[in-house]
């Protein structure tokens, strides 16, 4: 045993961790990143769900192990020898979980409004690198955990249930509260010098500010309501439907513009009709009502107006998502956006935004006609 303990401490990896301490963990976050990025799919795909479940109770009992580490708990146990690695797994961990977030949040061809929910993520992940503790702060420790235990729930129980709505969401939120709270008492009481460390009423009042904080963000449809998403969205000059595929012809935009399909600016002959076409991720036996709520920018009073609302059933499990498609006769110029939202709980999904100009544009349009 003694010989193994020795051959492991001299070993070439446990060498190269400590020569490049300082970089090992955002390796390690990164290779969480990368790792997912290569392996997951679909949210309600079996091997997604066993490996965000996996990763998700292993940073749990990491982040235990870790903060009872400086209390010796460990000492004379298999576990001493693994002490160093517990804050490079936590890394591992975090990169993993986000880079899954970012995978599935990623479908939505909208991220203008949510935008806030990933900015809030990448600043935690980046402060962690910067702080003079790092990973050793109890305080980001728990926050990041927190946030990223949040959002795995949000994702989690819809799945489950097969359903989703802002109950499911109030729920996944407790629910997240509920088991980081329980962690941090059980660690909080378990560890002197956790104890000696945080004050528990500053970091339950954290907790309980971020899980107002990510609720205000939903209320004001800031996090798009998983584990729907908008995978396509587009305006077209023409839609059918040939042998249960959807035919859609539509101006596509410049080739360095890779985040958008169609053209905004829509020249529009008249008596043409202006299509719209979505295609919606959803789990598998999630059924839910959807909508096209058409607004147009009233220049006279500097307001959104919502012109109509055209609702249709999505049934979740199709890869490339649900399609469906609207369109709107008598359109007059100017800016125009789609709003793809839950009819019942009016969740945003996504925006599709364009313009309508009734003129012959001086270069012919370069009109591209695909199959979804």
């Amino acid at each position: 045993m003694k010989r193994t303990l020795v051959k492991f401490r001299n070993s070439a990896f446990r060498n190269f961790i400590r020569k490049h301490e300082k970089y090992a963990p955002i390796i390690f976050f990164i290779g969480g990143f990368i790792f997912d990025s290569l392996t997951l799919g679909r949210i309600d795909r079996v091997y997604d769900l066993v490996m965000l479940t996996s990763h998700m109770t292993l940073l749990t009992i990491t982040l235990y192990l870790f903060n009872l580490a400086d209390d010796n708990k460990w000492e004379n146990t298999f576990l001493e020898k693994y002490e160093e690695y517990f804050p490079l797994a936590i890394q591992f961990f975090f990169g993993g979980l986000s880079s899954a977030y970012v995978i599935y949040f990623s479908r939505s061809v909208s991220l203008s409004k949510t935008g806030t929910f990933f900015a809030i993520l990448v600043l935690l992940l980046i402060a962690n690198e910067f702080l003079k503790k790092r990973i050793s702060n109890k305080y980001l420790q728990f926050s990041v955990y927190y946030f990223i235990s949040f959002t795995f729930f949000a994702f989690m129980i819809p799945v489950i249930l097969k359903e989703i709505n802002t109950t499911i969401f109030i729920i996944s939120g407790i629910i997240s509260t509920v088991m980081t709270i329980l962690l941090i008492l059980f660690i909080y009481f378990s560890s002197p010098s956790t104890k000696s460390e945080v004050k528990l009423p500053k970091l339950l009042g954290i907790i309980l500010s971020m899980y107002l904080f990510i609720n205000v963000l939903y209320y004001f449809n800031m996090i798009p309501p998983v584990p729907l998403a908008l995978d396509k969205g587009m305006v077209a000059h023409n839609i059918t439907k040939e042998n249960n595929e959807y035919v859609v012809t539509y101006e596509s935009d410049e080739w360095y513009i890779f985040w958008r399909d169609h053209k905004i600016k829509f020249f529009h002959n008249p008596n043409e009709r202006v299509y719209v076409f979505s295609s919606i991720f959803a789990p598998t036996d999630l059924n839910k009502a959807v909508s096209h709520r058409w607004n147009y920018f009233d220049p006279a009073t500097a307001t959104w107006q919502v012109t109509d609302e055209i609702t249709y059933e999505i049934v979740g499990g199709r890869d490339n998502g649900f399609r469906g498609y609207t369109y709107k006769e008598n359109v007059i110029d100017g800016l125009w956006k789609v709003e793809v939202v839950t009819t019942e709980e009016d969740l945003l999904l996504g925006v599709i935004d364009f313009e309508i100009i009734s003129e012959t544009p001086k270069k012919a349009p370069k009109l591209i006609t695909r199959k979804f």
